[in-house]
């Protein structure tokens, strides 16, 4: 769901801009270069995933995953998204350079809603919790980048707010396909390699007896 240039007025472009900064920087803080890798890999699924699109107005559609990337990389999602959208507007014309912001932190933002979301499965005891917890990820990212898109939209002018519904509505069949997905890769990821998926929980540790301790004589 990339927004055209050419569309935005300049106050909710600088907006978009403005929290783009803020969020980039909160969430690459303290980054560590041995998750370069990982970062590098689901960026490119990310990349690959949202270059597919279906023209709706202004806008467009497609599945872009940011649910998949949240679930994956915690509060790292956000400037892998960035990265991928840069590349995008420059090598593809994808969107355009001047909605660079407002589209990160449609679809960045929509990828840290995920992740909250999917950290949410710590407080239930569901029998496959990370298959429900997964689509229900991919479903509020989805939806949530959807709803900053609308408004986006909505705040540029009067003439959009027909076009804004008209997205919005567009991103319902896209929001339970994304959920699908989601959580099949949820599911499997926990199943295979559960190391890769974000917030995992580490197991906790039984004491170990003091080795310098006498053993009790009964």
């Amino acid at each position: 769901m990339h927004i055209s240039e050419g569309i935005l007025s300049a106050p909710v472009l600088t907006a978009g801009f403005a929290g783009t900064a803020v969020l980039a920087a909160g969430t690459m803080r303290r980054l560590d270069m041995e998750e370069i890798p990982k970062i590098s890999v689901i960026t490119s699924v990310f990349f690959v995933a949202s270059l597919i699109k279906v023209p709706v107005g202004p806008a467009s559609v497609h599945l872009i995953l940011n649910g998949l990337v949240g679930i994956v990389l915690g509060w790292r999602a956000f400037p892998a998204i960035m990265l991928g959208i840069i590349l995008q507007a420059i090598i593809f014309g994808h969107g355009g350079v001047t909605v660079i912001g407002v589209n990160t932190l449609m679809l960045g933002g929509g990828a840290l809603v995920a992740y909250g979301v999917w950290q949410l499965r710590h407080r239930f005891h569901l029998r496959q919790r990370e298959l429900v917890f997964g689509a229900l990820a991919g479903a509020a990212g989805t939806i949530s980048s959807g709803l900053v898109l609308a408004l986006a939209l909505v705040t540029t002018g009067e003439a959009f707010h027909a076009i804004a519904a008209t997205v919005l509505a567009a991103h319902i069949p896209i929001m339970l396909i994304e959920a699908a997905v989601v959580g099949a890769c949820a599911e499997f990821l926990q199943r295979i390699k559960p190391d890769v998926l974000a917030g995992q929980q580490l197991p906790r540790q039984r004491p170990v007896a003091d080795s310098a301790t006498p053993p009790s004589r009964e």
